[in-house]
């Protein structure tokens, strides 16, 4: 094919995938209200179960109540067809092409076109390859009607629209990036455990007909069932079936071995957790689990401690690799096929990665399942030159989790920039195979769940400085076009705000209150979202209000009130040190925070008359370490009699003494010196080199955007990032780079690293992550969300000089702060001092 050609079918395929099938004026192709559905009876169950969603959905929307027929109606009249090209009768018989989709892992393509069955009549086809990609290609056409697929789960509403109408001639093919993707509901006790007991009896197939209803609206294949004290075949016998029904994909975590829960070993298990002592009673166990599970699914294999604990010091990879070989053999045994016959995965979790890189090895049929740190950074990738395997490479990441340093489960704080940045690393290197998250409870992970999803179903889609636009539709699907872009804000500024620290680890003493202004800076920017979250709810009907609360109110209202909690504690014992007579002021202060929690979370559970009782009722304020407290705990306050307190009138603030009187008339880029440091925001830079090279990622700091590599250019380093500085100060200075939490993801000895100098002297290579195995190291890393990496060089004149600095693909530079003496202390580092920025002016 000649170049220009490919260009143009490149071209044509993206617009076939972007392209709307439905016509939200009704002016143009037929009218949705007046068709009838066709489904053929030899479809799968699922296929049936969709079409008579999409017949709720339609009459959701028109008010119109479609019938569904099992063969061609003998009156004319407008048609969706819904099927496998393999399976429907009509498909065979109607003139559609469906080539594009043959073959191809659950694709789906939607085309309307003339009738081939009646003249002057029009027909929709929803066409998929196999039974999900009809689904999913079902569920496509009800999200354009605009039915969210968390219209129940976020209680999000269906606006009425009697006039839709199916554009003609139009056409959507699609097919996933990734091939399977999937949730992990994990850590869910006490909400979503005691919430299912209220609303359904527990974990059993009336909660899981929801869950999966859920994950085919959102293009998910892939479960692994709640485990906590729960074992999804045993609890319920219909579960299995209404995954099968649901053609939903089960598998089992990443230690619970051939498809059998943990809390079966304590319900049926015989002697101990242990292979080396009793496994024959371990292998009749496994065996079972193969034998019940009939349907299609993916088996765990390996096997961790008891309690999802590492093994023992003294397991030695050859008795793992037996372990393997055993389990094959089972699933060999029970299935009557080779073992590659059914799908695998050997997750590479915690202590088991150690056992890979010390040279374990599973046949090459079974997917390795790489790991994040359960803080949503992957802990290793393969080079982009390594080998393929024939079972891939999947990737386990968390929303949610439950350990060191500390559990995080209570609200959702994912920054989507991250989740983006690592996930389109992962893609990058071919990781490709299986995705699935910890999602904890499913609420209140509405958003990060949506983009983890889609994400995988077409990375292409979003790019780097597409995720706020991402955000922005994604509030446009919930709540509608006129506000979406200002709710978008509204959630983006929060994914980035949220994500600085979880609410777990936040005290007092997070931020700092005498230097740089920063706990006031801090209390400001939430008390700003907050007013907008507000203000936005003011302007949205009634019908939309419970959805707004649950997916963007509540999360601003109780982690800013959080905030302020904490910010009244910190003020309270500032003043109660100085003597200061407002010490008794910040303690009420902080009292009256520490009830409206309480408050806030009541409001939650009281939407729609209690249907959400018990979602929010994790404990999150009094942690002292990584477990959980029994409940919340105010922090200790001190008081002082009136005896006590004196009155320190405040000083007033010094003049801060700038290098702006350096820099020359019209320069807009750089960053000049205050008060003896210099603060780069990460995207400050003046020259970007090479615009192939470098990304931005606007939200991914603590503070501002950050800037990646990219793997556009061959070989170990990129051309370097300048960034001019104006100073006035003359000496040895200390460069402090901040990055994005990264794990030594190659398994190199010095880690991931960065080259860097000023102006022209020799140019100096740090490593940045090599210690990532010293626990307490990295526990400061992924509580703080930035590694601080240090270099000193030297200033021999004032005015302008330039930093160059090359971070290596795999790191994320969020900020460099340039200092002449030792800068005083604070989480987020001294603001900004850009050239040009108005908050600047002095």
């Amino acid at each position: 094919m000649k170049k220009g050609l490919l260009a143009c079918f490149i071209l044509l395929i993206a617009t076939e995938i972007s392209a709307q099938i439905v016509d939200t004026t009704g002016r143009n192709g037929f009218s949705l209200a007046k068709a009838i559905l066709y489904t053929d009876t030899r479809e799968a169950k699922v296929v049936q179960q969709a079409a008579q969603l999409l017949r709720e959905d339609i009459y959701k929307v028109t008010g119109a109540k479609l019938q569904i027929v099992h063969s061609l109606p003998k009156e004319p009249c407008d048609l969706i067809v819904i099927g496998t090209p393999e399976n429907s009768e009509l498909i065979k018989k109607g003139k559609f092409n469906t080539a594009a989709i043959l073959g191809k892992w659950e694709a789906f393509s939607l085309q309307s076109s003339a009738s081939s069955f009646y003249a002057g009549k029009q027909t929709l086809l929803i066409a998929g390859n196999d039974r999900r990609g009809v689904t999913f290609g079902v569920f496509e056409l009800s999200k354009q009607l605009g039915v969210s697929p968390w219209y129940w789960w976020a209680d999000v509403p269906v606006v009425s629209r009697p006039s839709l109408s199916i554009k003609p001639d139009a056409r959507q093919t699609e097919a996933p990036a990734v091939q399977y993707r999937g949730i992990f509901i994990n850590d869910e006790a006490p909400a979503l455990s005691n919430w299912s007991r209220m609303q359904f009896g527990g974990f059993n197939h009336k909660f899981y007909e929801k869950v999966f209803e859920l994950m085919l609206r959102l293009k998910a294949n892939y479960l692994w069932p709640a485990m906590w004290g729960s074992a999804f075949y045993d609890d319920d016998s219909l579960n299995a079936k209404t995954a099968d029904d649901y053609a939903i994909v089960i598998g089992t975590s990443h230690h619970e071995p051939l498809m059998r829960a943990h809390d079966e070993w304590r319900r049926y298990g015989k002697g101990d957790w242990d292979y080396n002592t009793n496994a024959a009673a371990l292998k009749e166990f496994w065996k079972q689990g193969m034998q019940r599970a009939k349907n299609e699914k993916i088996v765990t294999l390996g096997m961790r401690g008891d309690g999802d604990k590492p093994m023992s010091r003294e397991t030695a990879t050859a008795l793992l690799e037996q372990i393997v070989t055993d389990q094959r053999q089972l699933i060999s045994d029970v299935t009557g096929k080779e073992p590659e016959a059914t799908p695998q995965l050997w997750a590479l979790y915690k202590e088991v990665q150690d056992y890979y890189d010390k040279g374990m090895r599973v046949p090459d049929d079974v997917t390795l399942l790489l790991c994040d740190d359960n803080w949503g950074n992957v802990r290793r990738l393969p080079t982009l030159d390594m080998v393929k395997r024939k079972g891939g490479y999947g990737l386990y990441y968390h929303f949610d989790y439950v350990g060191g340093p500390r559990n995080y489960k209570w609200i959702n704080t994912n920054n989507l920039a991250r989740v983006w940045e690592q996930l389109h690393l992962t893609k990058i290197h071919g990781v490709d195979k299986i995705w699935i998250v910890n999602v904890g409870d499913i609420k209140p992970m509405e958003l990060p769940v949506s983009f983890f999803l889609d994400y995988a179903w077409q990375p292409g889609n979003i790019k780097a400085d597409g995720v706020k636009k991402y955000v922005e539709q994604w509030a446009a699907a919930q709540f509608g076009n006129t506000l979406s872009a200002d709710i978008g804000d509204v959630l983006w500024r929060y994914s980035q705000l949220s994500s600085r620290r979880k609410p777990e680890l936040l005290s007092p003493e997070t931020y700092s209150l005498t230097n740089y202004g920063e706990w006031d800076r801090v209390i400001v920017e939430w008390d700003a979202l907050t007013k907008d979250a507000q203000q936005l709810q003011n302007l949205l009907p009634d019908s939309a209000r419970d959805a707004y609360f649950q997916l963007v109110l509540h999360p601003v209202l109780a982690f800013g009130n959080l905030h302020h909690l904490y910010y009244a504690v910190a003020n309270n014992r500032f003043a109660a040190r100085q003597k200061l007579n407002t010490t008794n002021a910040w303690a009420k202060k902080a009292e009256e925070h520490y009830k409206k929690d309480s408050l806030i979370t009541q409001l939650y559970h009281q939407l729609r008359n209690g249907k959400w009782a018990h979602m929010m009722s994790q404990t999150h304020i009094g942690y002292t370490g990584w477990q959980q407290p029994e409940r919340n705990t105010m922090p200790a306050l001190t008081y002082l009699t009136d005896n006590e307190a004196v009155f320190y009138p405040q000083d007033s603030a010094s003049q801060l003494r700038t290098a702006l009187d350096l820099v020359p008339a019209k320069t807009t880029k750089g960053s000049y010196e205050r008060n003896g440091y210099v603060s780069i925001p990460a995207d400050g830079y003046t020259n970007k080199v090479d615009e192939k090279i470098w990304i931005t990622i606007p939200g991914i700091g603590l503070t501002g955007a950050g800037v990646m590599r990219t793997p556009a250019m061959e070989g170990d380093r990129a051309p370097a990032l300048e960034y001019e500085i104006y100073v006035y100060d003359t000496g040895r200075i200390t460069l402090q780079a901040f990055f994005s939490p990264t794990l030594n993801l190659y398994h190199t000895t010095e880690g991931l690293t960065y080259d860097v100098s000023l102006d022209k002297e020799q140019t100096q290579r740090i490593s940045v992550n090599a210690d990532d195995q010293d626990t307490r190291t990295w526990g400061k890393w992924v509580a703080e969300n930035k590694i601080v990496v240090e270099s000193r060089h030297h200033i021999s004149t004032p005015g302008l000089h330039v930093i160059y600095i090359s971070p290596q693909m795999g790191l994320v530079l969020q900020k460099m702060v340039v200092s002449f003496s030792p800068l005083q202390e604070s989480y987020l580092g001294p603001p900004a001092t850009s050239i040009g920025d108005p908050a600047n002016k002095n």
